[in-house]
């Protein structure tokens, strides 16, 4: 938990910082705590938000207003980090643009996101500790 906690507060003290580079264990728990805010969003939207706009509970039709917004504050942060990580894996940050290949792209992130990071400074700096 304290790891999550840590990888939150430094990515959001970096929220639109593309260069440097972030360690895969910062980038994968900033992704864990923003699945887990994204829920927990989802489940206030369903239950609570939803009733209040004349919707019944957890209807689809209501929409996700929290989540969506939340989604919304998150987006720069998500791509500076992704950005980042990919720095520390030693490639530049234009490799996020294969993304919108589809499934392909999503496949050669997430390969790209598990490497290990590079030991020793590289074009975009020293290796960031973490942990």
């Amino acid at each position: 938990m304290n790891s999550m906690i840590k990888a939150a507060r430094t990515v959001l003290s970096k929220y639109v910082t593309f260069s440097g580079r972030a360690s895969r264990s910062e980038f994968w728990w900033w992704i864990l705590a923003v699945f887990i805010v994204l829920f927990i969003c989802q489940i206030i939207d369903g239950a609570l938000i939803l009733p209040l706009l004349g919707f019944e509970a957890f209807q689809q039709e209501g929409g996700t207003p929290l989540s969506f917004i939340v989604s919304l504050l998150v987006i720069l942060p998500n791509i500076a980090v992704a950005i980042r990580r990919l720095h520390d894996t030693g490639r530049v940050g234009w490799w996020l643009l294969i993304g919108l290949v589809p499934i392909i792209g999503a496949l050669v992130l997430i390969y790209f996101y598990i490497q290990p990071s590079e030991e020793e400074a590289n074009q975009f700096g020293p290796p960031q500790p973490f942990g």
